[in-house]
C-alpha cells in the first residue's frame, strides 16, 4: 500500500504476511478457527490482524467477542447467523479488548458503560469501516465490530429484485419530487437499497446530500454529512441546513422524531426527492408511524409517493444444494400463499415444481450450512391519488394493508414464496424471517375480494 494511504489511515493496515496466509488458508469457518489459534500465542496485533482480515475474508458483517465465565468467544455473523469460531483465555480477551479500544478511541478505564467507536483497515485499494461498539456484560465488556466493507455495496440491478419491482422502483427514485420510505428492522438492508437508488441516479447534473448516523460507506459524487447530537447538530438540525444548499436529492438515514419528519416532509413538498428509513414491521405502517410521530395526514398524504419494506433472506447454496419435489404440506402453503398474486407476475407450473433443498452437510463454499449469500424480500405500495384520500382518513395499518394489496401490493410473505418456487431460498427461512406476517398477509385479501 502506498505511504501516502497508510497516512491518510492512521490505523490498521493489514501485514502483507497475514493477507498472504490468509488468502492461503481462510476458506471457512475450520480454516479460520485454526488460523486464529495459531496466533493465539503471537502478539496482540497480529491476533486481531487475523481476526479481522478472516473475517473480510470470509464476507461477515460483524465480528463478537464476549466474555464468559471461564473463557472468551469469538463469533462471526454470515449470512445474517452467527457462527462461533475460537474460545480463549480471559487474559488474551483482555489484552484484545485493550487493543480494540485504542484503535477505536474509546477510553479505557471506562468499563462500566456503553461506548461506541470507529477504525479504518487499509487493505489493497479499499478503506473499510468497522464500527466498535462496547457494552458492559457480566464478566466484562462485551465487544460488537460492525464490517463496513464498500465491497458490499451493490447497484439496483443486483438487488435481487423482480422485474415489476424493478421497473416501479426505477421510475420512482427518477421523478424530481417526493419522499421514498424504507422500513424494516436493524440489519434488513435498508441502508444497501438506499444507497442502490444513490448509485442509480447519480450523475453530475444533479446535487445530492445525505444525513447519516453514522456514515456508514463513502460515496463518490455524494456530500455526506454525519449528526453529532453531542454537538447540537441532530437530524433535524441537518436537514435545516441542508435545504438551503440546493440539494436535488436528500438521503435522511433515519426518521427519529417530528422534527425530522416535518422538514423531511416539507423537504419533498418543495420540489426534492427524499429518500429515508423508518422502523416499522411492514410497508403499511409507514403512515401511521408518521402519524404516531405527530405529523399530519394532510401532509403524509400528498408527500410521500412510495412505502417498502424489506428483510433478508438465506439463499440455498448453488455448489450442493439439491433439487427436491415440494412435500404436500409445502405445495399447498406455496398454492394457498400464492392465490391472490396479481396475475402479471410469472410463476413456475406449481404442479411440476421443484424445489431446492440445502445439502445436509454443506459444503466449503457455504461453511457447511447450505446456504450462501442473502437477497431481499420487498413488498411495496405507490401513493396515487386514490391512496391519498384514503390516507386523509387516518385508517388503521390493517386498512391501509389491505387496500395496497387489493391494488396489486406483493407481499414479503409472497415474495418469499415466489423465491422457494423459484429455488432460491427454502420454505423454512421465508417463515423464519417473516412468519409473524404469514396470516395477515395470505387471508386479508380474501376478506375483502
Amino acid at each position: 500500500m502506498p505511504e501516502e494511504t497508510k497516512r491518510i489511515l492512521g490505523s490498521v493496515t493489514i501485514s502483507t504476511k497475514i493477507v498472504e496466509e490468509g488468502k492461503n488458508n481462510i476458506k471457512d469457518i475450520a480454516g479460520f478457527k485454526k488460523k486464529i489459534e495459531e496466533y493465539l500465542s503471537q502478539s496482540i496485533t497480529e491476533l486481531l490482524d487475523v481476526a479481522l482480515f478472516g473475517a473480510i475474508l470470509l464476507n461477515a458483517s460483524d465480528i463478537h467477542i464476549e466474555p464468559e465465565e471461564k473463557n472468551a468467544r469469538l463469533r462471526v455473523r454470515l449470512d445474517g447467523i452467527l457462527q462461533d469460531v475460537v474460545f480463549f483465555d480471559h487474559k488474551t480477551y483482555h489484552h484484545l479488548l485493550s487493543r480494540l479500544k485504542l484503535l477505536s478511541k474509546l477510553k479505557l478505564n471506562i468499563t462500566d458503560k456503553p461506548q461506541d467507536g470507529r477504525f479504518t483497515i487499509g487493505l489493497e485499494d479499499l478503506l473499510i469501516e468497522i464500527r466498535t461498539s462496547s457494552l458492559p456484560a457480566e464478566y466484562g465488556e462485551s465487544i460488537v465490530m460492525r464490517i463496513l466493507n464498500p465491497k458490499s455495496l451493490i447497484s439496483l440491478d443486483d438487488l435481487g429484485l423482480r422485474p415489476d419491482l424493478l421497473k416501479i422502483f426505477q421510475k420512482e427514485i427518477a421523478k424530481p419530487n417526493g419522499m421514498i420510505i424504507v422500513t424494516g428492522p436493524t440489519g434488513s438492508g435498508k441502508t444497501t437499497t438506499l444507497y442502490a437508488f444513490l448509485k442509480k441516479i447519480q450523475n453530475s447534473e444533479i446535487k445530492i446530500i445525505t444525513i447519516e448516523d453514522p456514515i456508514e460507506y463513502h460515496l463518490g459524487g455524494v456530500s455526506q454529512t454525519q449528526v453529532a447530537p453531542e454537538k447540537g447538530y441532530t437530524f433535524a438540525e441537518g436537514l435545516r441546513s441542508i435545504v438551503r444548499q440546493d440539494p436535488d436529492v436528500i438521503l435522511v438515514g433515519e426518521i427519529r422524531d417530528l422534527q425530522t419528519a416535518k422538514i423531511a416532509l416539507q423537504a419533498a413538498l418543495t420540489g426534492h426527492l427524499v429518500l429515508s428509513t423508518l422502523h416499522t414491521n411492514d410497508a403499511a405502517g409507514t403512515i401511521p408511524r408518521l402519524v404516531d410521530l405527530g405529523t399530519d395526514a394532510s401532509s403524509i398524504a400528498p408527500a410521500l409517493k412510495m412505502a417498502v419494506a424489506q428483510r433478508l433472506v438465506r439463499k440455498v447454496c448453488k455448489k450442493c444444494s439439491i433439487p427436491a419435489k415440494p412435500t404436500t404440506a409445502e405445495l399447498a402453503e406455496i398454492k394457498k400463499g400464492l392465490k391472490t398474486l396479481p396475475k402479471d407476475i410469472k410463476l413456475p407450473d406449481l404442479n411440476k415444481v421443484h424445489l431446492m433443498k440445502p445439502s445436509k452437510d454443506g459444503c466449503q463454499a457455504c461453511n457447511f450450512t447450505g446456504y450462501r449469500g442473502r437477497q431481499g424480500l420487498f413488498e411495496a405500495f405507490l401513493i396515487d391519488s386514490d391512496m391519498e384520500k384514503f390516507i386523509l382518513t387516518n385508517p388503521p395499518v390493517s386498512s391501509i394493508r389491505e387496500k395496497a394489496i387489493k391494488k396489486g401490493m406483493v407481499t414479503m410473505y409472497q415474495s418469499g414464496l415466489i423465491d422457494v418456487a423459484n429455488g432460491i431460498t427454502t420454505m423454512e427461512e421465508v417463515q423464519r424471517v417473516v412468519e409473524e406476517e404469514e396470516e395477515t398477509q395470505i387471508e386479508a385479501p380474501e376478506k375483502n375480494i
